[in-house]
């Protein structure tokens, strides 16, 4: 039995996790571009826009969760937007994704955060079992409309 570590990724941590985001990115169905997506992790960590997870398996990442901040006007709290979570191949079946979940959960919780929200996409029923495991629960109150430029 393997064990597996998870804590708040830091800078130093850029190259493994842009690794991660790349191979997440491709899972996603987008190009793989390391450069790219290098640069877009090192902006949010410049910046202090989101809160990366990072989970790995003795030395070697396998997994990571980014959470950015909102807030909610009608709870007068902070709310937390679970943006990305990804588990690699070689950590899937480990219980990477929950203890992802957990720690971002503490961290919402201890930044008294009102919830954690997240999208999965409806053909990923791998990750809606993982979330109602976990206790998320499926929002039956709203519908979730996006709005894209015109030519997208």
């Amino acid at each position: 039995m393997s064990i597996i570590n998870v804590r708040q990724a830091v800078f130093s941590d850029l190259e493994a996790l842009a690794d991660l985001f790349n191979q997440y990115r491709v899972f996603q169905g987008k190009a793989s571009d390391l450069p790219v997506a290098a640069a877009f992790l090192q902006a949010r960590f410049d910046h202090g826009e989101s809160v990366v997870f990072l989970a790995s398996e003795v030395a070697t990442p396998v997994g990571f969760a980014q959470l950015y901040p909102i807030y909610s006007s009608t709870d007068l709290a902070r709310v937390f937007i679970l943006n990305d979570l990804f588990v690699h191949e070689r950590g899937r079946r480990k219980g990477v994704g929950s203890q992802l979940l957990s720690a971002v959960e503490s961290y919402a919780w201890s930044h008294g955060a009102a919830r954690v929200t997240l999208n999965v996409a409806i053909e990923n029923t791998t990750g809606q079992a993982l979330y109602e495991a976990q206790g998320w629960r499926k929002d039956a109150q709203f519908f979730m409309y996006h709005r894209f430029p015109t030519g997208s």
